[in-house]
């Protein structure tokens, strides 16, 4: 929690009102009690809120005493894309929302705001055979070699978040099972399982590379770097990246997440169900996940319109 309580700059909190700042902080406490969002989330609802409150300021008004026309005219005065003004938006309403309840009779002036229509785009998948490539690239004769096609194997197996493998304590796997017991977004844990191949990834480097990096010290994370520490999302990007220039990928076309979304596109290419799938991914609402099943039509009018005659 004491992150929460250092997070925006200080020079923006200085420059607004008190009571707003007081008010912010309240609101990022309640919903982190409430809710367990991650802290990236609480410091950009308190980033975003503390920059209307301060322009607020310069116009005679605060949080409180905003009205709907001022919210739009700070969207307005401020040329961002569609997406921020999107985030915005979230972070607005849930703090106003948020105001309602605790102060009866209070007018929220979100509520009339039109939402910004997001343009949809679709996730970025490999194909399964640019996907091989990629798993095949480390060298498993080498320390790092054996680590890195464990990592990528885990990743495409289970579809994990860049930010959960790379945080994965050593005890999260249970090999017995085939299972890895998963801290997700808001703190929130699911059973991910693994499958032979990433399982006999993990065990090899366990037993061959792991004690070599660990330089006889136990540490907690599962994947060490060379200097015996846990690894880092910039560190496997950096690693993914490598492989991709080695196996022939353009490397604009590649990111860790990229990996996380062609294990969720080649599942419902083989008949994965949403809703199992929703699970595996740690989708709070399924609604998230129904993006992939897009995905999945738009490879199969391209598999029709190159294979067949009327195509």
């Amino acid at each position: 929690m004491a992150s929460i309580v250092r997070m925006g700059k200080e020079e923006n909190r200085a420059s607004i009102a008190e009571a707003d700042r007081l008010s912010i902080s309240t609101f990022v406490e309640r919903v982190w009690s409430e809710d367990g969002l991650a802290d990236r989330t609480l410091e950009a609802y308190r980033r975003d809120l503390e920059a209307l409150a301060g322009w607020l300021g310069t116009h005679g008004r605060d949080l409180r005493t905003a009205r709907r026309e001022d919210i739009s005219a700070y969207h307005g005065a401020q040329p961002v894309a569609v997406r921020s003004i999107a985030r915005r938006q979230s972070a607005f309403r849930r703090y106003y929302a948020f105001l309602a309840r605790s102060e009866p009779g209070f007018a929220d002036p979100t509520l009339l705001i039109e939402r910004p229509k997001l343009p949809r785009s679709l996730p970025k998948a490999l194909a399964e055979r640019e996907i091989e490539g990629l798993l095949g690239a480390p060298d498993t004769g080498t320390t790092l070699g054996l680590r890195d096609r464990a990592m990528l194997e885990l990743m495409y197996a289970s579809g994990l978040r860049v930010s959960e493998l790379v945080e994965l304590p050593l005890a999260a796997l249970n090999p017995r099972q085939g299972v890895l017991r998963v801290t997700g977004k808001g703190g929130k844990d699911r059973l991910v399982p693994v499958g032979e191949e990433a399982l006999a990834r993990i065990g090899a480097y366990l037993a061959d590379a792991r004690p070599t990096l660990a330089k006889g010290r136990q540490p907690a994370a599962l994947f060490l770097s060379q200097r015996g520490e846990g690894m880092t999302r910039q560190m496997f990007w950096t690693l993914v990246r490598r492989y991709a220039l080695k196996v022939g990928i353009n490397p604009k076309r590649i990111s860790p997440h990229v990996l996380r979304h062609s294990f969720a596109t080649h599942l419902l290419n083989h008949g994965a169900d949403l809703r199992a799938l929703q699970m595996l991914l740690g989708h709070s609402s399924l609604s998230t996940t129904q993006i992939y099943t897009l995905v999945a039509k738009e490879g199969l009018k391209r598999l029709h319109a190159q294979h067949h005659p009327r195509g």
